[in-house]
């Protein structure tokens, strides 16, 4: 099954309509890719940044809206890799209300870039990182499919 990391809207993620003003959920989507290192890649987030120097910036970004959240919502974010290239990967996201039958509130989609932090180049995603993430999205290829 593909990482799911929970969370809840809090009071500063609404706007003055009383729904999550719609940048937060590119927050969302970070919050739950830090969770993610963590938990699916054995490897923290701040690790990754701090000692080994590496940065992810997004270069691309797309997102689809299809119901509100309100603050106090829990929802959960599905972190899935969709494609690999040799300094790029492309994630998607799929934000869920957590425990409500409304489905998916959100889906989108970023191109991060890995950089050296020292320089700000572009790098190769390391082979260890690669091998993990690629691991990840054929698991979840595979889960799918045999759910289909």
């Amino acid at each position: 099954m593909a990482f799911r990391a929970r969370l809840k809207v809090r009071f500063g993620d609404i706007d003055r309509a009383g729904i999550v003003y719609y940048p937060r959920f590119v927050h969302y989507f970070h919050v739950a890719l830090e969770e993610f290192f963590g938990q699916e890649l054995g490897v923290d987030y701040a690790t990754v940044v701090q000692k080994h120097r590496l940065g992810f910036p997004t270069v691309h970004l797309e997102a689809d809206f299809r119901h509100p959240l309100e603050y106090g919502d829990h929802i959960d974010v599905e972190v899935r890799v969709l494609k690999l290239g040799s300094t790029s990967i492309t994630w998607g996201y799929t934000v869920y209300r957590a425990g409500v039958g409304t489905g998916m509130v959100v889906e989108g989609h970023n191109v991060t870039v890995c950089v050296n932090l020292d320089t700000f180049e572009k790098a190769p995603l390391p082979s260890r990182l690669k091998e993990r993430l690629e691991a990840y999205r054929r698991r979840c290829r595979e889960e799918s499919e045999a759910v289909s």
